[in-house]
């Protein structure tokens, strides 16, 4: 057992100040820190409790979307009535994350900055470049069934493993922040999340002393909205490909498509080609096999994980095909 001090965060600036401290981790629902911390993975030195800061509302924005609090718990998300009614695609990816327990303690933040499920990041005795900078990658040569076909790097090939994340990226949802200065920004989802490069340790566009205080989602958008997860098993198992779909169709063509993918990438990965290939196109195999060889332009699989590719073509074929038919 690491000792730590630990402490309650009375306002918004209050938890942004405590941020830009080193050694301090925030905790919320604790859901994937606890156990990091169980493995010594994190060792912080102070943990700062921000349940009692005000972000847990879901309000209606005065564009006609959805302002989500950051500490809006997955089971309150994913059961709204608007989410539900106008944002399929994001109550279904909540659905199929974790267990109902999890989900009711888990956050809306803590799930966009969760850390990946690589073997070799939670096991200390093995190198690591998102743990230990330098230290090498294990999974490249190792045992990598779940990891990255696209997007990584030789530093690291982990996946992100949110499912809510890939929803909120077809979404084009954005990330608000404020910093210990008082300076609030918005991040586009799409650049929120960092590709590792040769500095997997940084994993969001987030600086010292700045914290989520909210995600906002556009107005709803037209079409049929799915999610779609495949898993070693039924239920509690991280994607091994996950598609999350909004596609509006008429008499058998597309008129416009949005698509995003979890298990495949270090972060949820959307490729516009895809989507502009599959626009006022006819809904067909054809289309489909064009809008998968875009997906999966570049990618590239490490052994264990070389299903992936098949796998990633069969399952978007499957989700367009359940679309287009309904």
């Amino acid at each position: 057992m690491k000792a730590f001090s630990y402490g309650r965060a009375q306002s918004v600036m209050d938890a942004a100040i405590a941020a830009s401290k080193p050694g301090v981790k925030f905790i919320a629902g604790g859901t994937n820190l606890l156990d990091l911390m169980k493995l010594q993975v994190e060792t912080p030195s102070t943990l700062v409790d921000i349940n009692r800061l005000p972000l847990g509302k879901i309000e209606e924005t005065s564009e006609g979307g959805l302002r989500i609090g950051a500490l809006v718990r997955n089971t309150d998300l994913a059961a709204d009535v608007r989410v539900r009614q106008h944002y399929g695609v994001l109550s279904r990816a909540l659905l199929a994350g974790a267990s109902a327990q999890l989900r009711n303690k888990a956050t809306t933040a803590g799930n966009l900055l969760q850390r990946t499920r690589c073997y070799y990041f939670y096991d200390v005795t093995k190198p690591c470049n998102k743990r230990v900078p330098g230290s090498g990658c294990s999974a490249l040569a190792g045992f990598n069934r779940i990891h990255a076909i696209l997007g990584g790097s030789e530093a690291c090939i982990a996946t992100h493993p949110s499912d809510m994340a890939v929803a909120m990226r077809a979404l084009d949802a954005k990330v608000e922040t404020i910093d210990h200065e008082g300076r609030i920004r918005t991040i586009p989802i799409a650049d929120f999340h960092r590709l590792p490069g040769h500095t997997p340790d940084i994993e969001s566009e987030l600086a010292s002393g700045e914290i989520v205080t909210a995600v906002t989602l556009p107005p709803p958008l037209p079409g049929v909205q799915v999610y779609r997860k495949v898993r070693d098993r039924a239920s509690y198992a991280f994607a091994l490909v996950s598609v999350a779909a909004i596609v509006d169709s008429v008499g058998g063509r597309i008129r416009s498509a949005r698509l995003a993918f979890g298990g495949l990438a270090p972060r949820p990965w959307r490729i516009a080609a895809a989507e502009k290939g599959l626009t006022n196109a006819a809904a067909d195999a054809r289309a489909f096999g064009a809008a998968a060889d875009a997906v999966l332009e570049g990618a590239r699989g490490y052994g264990s994980n070389d299903f992936k590719i098949p796998l990633t073509r069969r399952t978007l074929h499957a989700v367009l095909g359940e679309i287009t038919r309904t």
